[in-house]
């Protein structure tokens, strides 16, 4: 079968045309926006590219810009630690022991499906309006799907190394930190690279209670005041933000887990 440039199957392209592809998903999108708001006047609707760069000028003038982004990272970047501090090892617990599997897996996968949004009133009971609140609930938006994902990539661990190590006298430390820990690793990375983006999706959520900034604050209050221009703007550092992270989790990614790039 002749190779084709465009379509190898889990090969790699060639740099040039890799690079094409990614600056065209940038310009085409860039070009369509700007040519649909010239068509007419649809500021409501859609501001254009200039009103939004002025909207962003004169928030980040006004000092609330920064202000905003500093207060929303803080809120994901704490939810989004906790969640991984303590769903990661509870899913390695649940991929590796029937038991604990027994134990774990009911409880978080009938939970995983009740809307976040839901707990916001048991939340304001149990920790009030204050930053916790907003914490618990970008938490708990992240949490039992990292202790799903992660029991799940265990369960893809060939049970012939584990049967090996066994056989060599390993103990079942020895076998978590040894086998499932290494071979879980890159796994465990994507899943953390992939959930990080929900802890930015239930952002707003967490910001309807009480706040009086972050970035989901400043795009409900947008809306109630019809400024489009600046839900534009929150909504496209909240991208980019998730472009840094996720380029940050590949690198790492790279760094700790080469081995699994190598076919790349």
């Amino acid at each position: 079968m002749r190779s084709s440039v465009f379509w190898p199957i889990r090969l790699p392209i060639s740099r040039p045309l890799e690079l094409f592809l990614m600056v065209a998903t940038i310009t085409l999108p860039l070009l369509a926006w700007i040519i649909a708001t010239r068509s007419g006047d649809h500021q409501l609707f859609l501001p254009s590219p200039e009103a939004t760069l002025q909207s962003a000028a004169t928030l980040w003038s006004d000092g609330k810009l920064l202000t905003d982004i500093g207060a929303s990272s803080l809120r994901v970047a704490a939810a989004f630690l906790l969640a991984a501090v303590l769903g990661v090892p509870l899913g390695l617990l649940a991929g590796s022991f029937r038991s604990m599997e027994a134990m774990i897996i009911p409880i978080t996968g009938a939970i995983r499906y009740m809307p976040v949004a839901a707990f916001i009133p048991l939340v304001i009971i149990w920790v009030g309006i204050g930053e916790a609140s907003k914490v618990l609930i970008i938490f708990l938006g992240v949490f039992f799907v990292n202790v799903l994902m992660i029991a799940d990539a265990v369960k893809f661990v060939p049970m012939e190394m584990v049967n090996a190590a066994y056989t060599l006298g390993a103990s079942r430390l020895h076998v978590l930190r040894r086998v499932i820990l290494p071979a879980v690793l890159p796994s465990m990375l994507d899943t953390l690279r992939i959930n990080v983006s929900g802890a930015w999706n239930y952002l707003v959520v967490a910001e309807l209670l009480a706040s009086s900034e972050g970035l989901g604050f400043r795009i409900m209050r947008a809306q109630r005041f019809l400024q489009t221009s600046d839900i534009f703007v929150c909504i496209l550092i909240i991208g980019a933000i998730g472009i840094l992270l996720d380029l940050s989790f590949k690198l790492l990614s790279r760094r700790l887990v080469p081995w699994a790039h190598q076919s790349h």
